[in-house]
């Protein structure tokens, strides 16, 4: 980062003052005084103070909402080069994927820098609902959807009590919505297969009371501060 916009992010004047500042040596990175215009810094490593006051840069919380399209993967590296949902989003700061959507899965995702957020909405024991579209095969039975309501065993563990309604039904396929509260592995797809019925389309279109709404596919949109309040609150 250069070092008159680090100045400024840590709030301590415009970027334009910032430049006064180090034009007039009273800027030092590691203990040596900085007066040309932009000089690289490492935030992280370095140790930048400003007449002697060490400059730290407090992370502003950044919260954001996804459509992710199919095909593309919820890591923010690859060793394979396939398409990232990081590449969807054009901000300068490191965000991170808040748990994950299959590469063949497609809906709401949220990203933020917020480790606190990550942990309330991923860890079991906070039990946060995630609300999916399924097009599936076949037509469920009564005594199948009770499987799936009362818990299944998939590989080698047992699923949490889900949720699960037709929508309708049509050409030998339905369309169903089903709630979870974990957030293991494929586990919709599992769980729909398990029962008999795999999954042909999947969508997840809530998170807890976080929808995602007519936002078109690919975009994203900052969350609002009510939105924020509502998925931090425990």
């Amino acid at each position: 980062m250069r070092l008159q916009k680090y100045l400024a992010k840590c709030g301590v004047a415009s970027r334009r003052k910032s430049e006064e500042l180090i034009r007039l040596g009273e800027v030092t990175v590691n203990n040596i005084i900085i007066k040309e215009m932009g000089h690289i810094i490492e935030p992280s490593v370095d140790i930048i103070t400003v007449n002697g006051e060490k400059i730290d840069l407090v992370e502003e919380k950044i919260y954001i909402v996804l459509h992710k399209p199919k095909g593309y993967i919820t890591t923010v590296s690859d060793q394979f080069d396939r398409k990232k949902v990081i590449d969807l989003i054009d901000l300068d700061e490191r965000i991170f994927p808040v748990g994950r959507l299959d590469y063949d899965t497609s809906g709401l995702l949220v990203l933020t820098n917020d480790g606190e957020l990550t942990y309330t909405l991923t860890h079991p024991k906070h039990k946060v609902e995630k609300t999916y579209i399924a097009i599936i095969k076949g037509v469920p039975t009564e005594k199948e959807l009770k499987l799936f309501v009362e818990g299944l065993h998939v590989e080698d563990y047992v699923t949490s009590p889900a949720k699960i309604r037709i929508i309708e039904s049509f050409d030998n396929k339905s369309t169903v919505e089903i709630k979870i509260s974990e957030g293991r592995n494929r586990q919709v797809r599992k769980m729909c297969h398990a029962i008999n019925h795999p999954v042909i389309e999947l969508k997840r279109i809530a998170t807890g009371k976080l929808i995602l709404g007519n936002l078109i596919e690919g975009n994203w949109r900052y969350l609002s501060q009510g939105e924020i309040k509502q998925l931090t609150k425990r």
